[in-house]
């Protein structure tokens, strides 16, 4: 009964564990100081472990006894990119134990915990980065109407690296040791910067060229915010950290980078949520339900409450410090309705019934004339 029950659980069931886990981090990074916020945040960071638990327990369940399905999965093009998700799960909840969990468990056993999911959730990540990408160019065979902005997932993952590295460089001995887990995260924030700069005008392409989403795919447009939000929170870290760990005047052009960098990409960000809210509108207008795609709000919203709240550190300015705690109160609703919105699915059955299968490109909403005026 439970091997049956899992046949169907992909992994784009990660995205709950990273997006319960974003709530706690994203959380105590506000300019906050309040013992009760503090308190909910290391609660739900908790949950998010014993989700992470699970969910690897019933992987390994689905790969032992449905390993049919689970080739599916990887030589499903709209599936395949979720394998991004394992890592940033890892990852999320690691980073969750520096930032919170340490209240609870001590810092010596939160560095512990976050060394072992770095490092898994890196290799995952790195593995993940090039691997996807391979079988889409080798064995999928993709449509350009087929682009969504879920093929972002495998390549954000090391970017999420990058963002929480940096919390483990000050438990590591000085010297070499310090300066080349900084500089090694600096080179996952490059490597994710320049394939997502590669994959963005594909996603943007395909919106301009053949329209909206399917209603069911249109909450992955804010998956747009992750690499947005993560490598400003990532910038902001690197200056954190960097001073006494290499050498003048590389630790000052990390902090100059926080906010030359920072800013911008937030200001983009920023209207990217704008035109991806808008869209979701319009599909909760023409009948968009409940689907597995809705934590999508969750995680890259809360990588951008982070960026704001690295840039309010590195800017001095208190409207950065209001936009995390409003990008804050956006995340804790996406993920109530993300939340419970699983939970309904789970008691119902419909969510491991297996996925209804997506159109693989969306019917065009408007007509075009040769001039391209909408008729």
């Amino acid at each position: 009964m439970v091997t049956a029950a899992v046949r169907n659980l992909g992994p784009n069931w990660y995205a709950s564990v990273m997006g319960t886990a974003v709530v706690g981090t994203a959380g105590a990074a506000l300019p906050l100081h309040s013992g009760a916020l503090r308190l909910a945040c290391t609660v739900v960071w908790a949950v998010s472990g014993v989700l992470l638990l699970v969910l690897l327990g019933a992987r390994a369940l689905h790969w032992t006894h449905h390993r049919d399905q689970a080739r599916a999965h990887l030589l499903d093009p709209a599936t395949a990119p979720f394998y991004g998700c394992l890592s940033m799960a890892l990852l999320a909840v690691g980073g969750g134990a520096m930032a919170v969990g340490r209240d609870w468990i001590g810092i010596r056993a939160a560095v512990a915990l976050d060394s072992v999911l770095f490092v898994a959730g890196t290799v995952v990540g790195l593995a993940a980065a090039v691997a996807v990408p391979y079988l889409m160019a080798v064995r999928h065979r993709i449509e350009p109407g087929q682009a969504t902005p879920v093929w972002l997932l495998p390549l954000v993952a090391p970017m999420v690296s990058a963002a929480l590295g940096p919390a483990l460089v000050p438990h590591l001995p000085a010297g070499q040791p310090r300066e080349t887990l900084l500089l090694a995260c600096f080179a996952m924030f490059g490597l994710s910067l320049l394939a997502t700069l590669l994959m963005l005008p594909v996603v943007f392409a395909r919106l301009i060229t053949s329209g909206p989403l399917p209603l069911a795919l249109t909450p992955t447009l804010f998956l747009v915010l992750g690499p947005l939000g993560q490598s400003t929170t990532a910038v902001g870290m690197f200056a954190d950290v960097a001073p006494g760990v290499v050498p003048a005047p590389y630790d000052q052009g990390f902090g100059l980078l926080a906010v030359f960098y920072g800013v911008p990409v937030m200001g983009f960000a920023l209207l990217w949520s704008g035109l991806a809210a808008a869209h979701v509108v319009r599909a909760r207008r023409h009948g968009m339900g409940f689907a597995m795609t809705w934590w999508a709000f969750t995680f890259p919203v809360g990588t951008c409450v982070t960026g704001a709240a690295a840039l309010a550190r590195h800017t001095g300015l208190a409207v950065y410090g209001w936009l995390a705690v409003g990008l804050y109160a956006v995340l804790v609703a996406a993920w109530a309705a993300a939340a419970s919105g699983t939970a309904r699915g789970l008691l119902s059955g419909e969510l491991l019934a297996g996925p209804r299968p997506a159109p693989a490109a969306p019917r065009p909403v408007t007509g075009r004339t040769t001039s391209g005026a909408v008729r």
